[in-house]
């Protein structure tokens, strides 16, 4: 990967804009509640529990990367 990918990639991680992660049902019975504290901390949590998938497949990428790299200079 040249530097220009490199840079956009880590561009594109870090500057992440804040998103709400609730279903509609569970908008509209959070939003009848007064100060909104259960809303904030079940959208935390989504948000929280969407990051692991997205991880584990980083994670097999990355794995898949350096073995096609191994085999490149064991070849």
């Amino acid at each position: 990967m040249n530097r220009v990918s490199i840079l956009l990639l880590l561009l594109c991680i870090l500057w992440a804009l804040p998103a709400e992660a609730q279903c509609a049902m569970c908008r509209a019975v959070l939003e009848s509640e007064e100060g909104g504290q259960a809303a904030k901390g079940i959208n935390n949590g989504i948000v929280y529990l969407m990051i692991f998938p997205y991880l584990l497949i980083g994670g097999i990428g990355y794995v898949i990367y350096r073995s096609r790299q191994k085999a490149k200079t064991e070849a």
